[in-house]
């Protein structure tokens, strides 16, 4: 038995099975769903298309990082206000700046499974 190996971006997502292999089409479209709220498996077309789900998912985790970026700017100023220790305060703000960062690894993920969806595999 021969192990290919082909160089996918670093920001592939270890869930996701290597584009070309056998059914990795299946766990994009497994991975892709996790990152769309549940009631987006209702919809046939999302599923039957993959790379629609991986549009959606983009337009998602877009959204989600907009909201974590607000959150965090805001902080400091509106989460006094609302009786939270400093110490309260501070850990909000390194868990916001966490999420942002990992909401971008995330939509990287996301545009690398999108491309292979759409391109020729290489």
């Amino acid at each position: 038995m021969q192990l290919t190996t082909t160089r996918i971006s670093p920001d592939w997502p270890c869930q996701v099975k290597q584009p070309g292999s056998y059914d990795w089409e299946r766990s994009a479209v497994r991975w892709l769903r996790e990152l769309v709220p549940a009631r987006y498996a209702g919809y046939p077309a999302l599923i039957r298309h993959p790379v629609l789900l991986a549009r959606h998912a983009q337009l998602q985790v877009q959204q989600e990082m907009r909201v974590a970026r607000t959150a965090l700017q805001t902080a400091r100023a509106d989460l006094p206000a609302l009786g939270l220790p400093e110490s309260v305060i501070e850990h909000t703000i390194k868990m916001y700046a966490a999420e942002v960062m990992q909401l971008q690894h995330i939509a990287r993920s996301v545009r690398a499974v999108s491309q292979a969806l759409t391109g020729p595999v290489r």
